[in-house]
């Protein structure tokens, strides 16, 4: 969620390409596919994750 947030701060939206890294905390994460992920399993987050998701505008 961290490198979510960064991305969401320095660009203003989520849609992130699928193959993209995002540095955050020193690590290079896989931004990408973890939204990918997070669209593809929307009904099964949490009400915690998904209002974060939401917070950040994620389509």
């Amino acid at each position: 969620m961290a490198a979510a947030r960064q991305f969401h701060v320095h660009v203003g939206h989520l849609h992130v390409p699928c193959q993209h890294r995002e540095e955050a905390d020193g690590e290079q994460l896989g931004l990408g596919s973890f939204v990918a992920n997070a669209r593809r399993r929307a009904a099964k987050l949490s009400p915690e994750r998904r209002a974060a998701l939401d917070a950040l505008d994620m389509p």
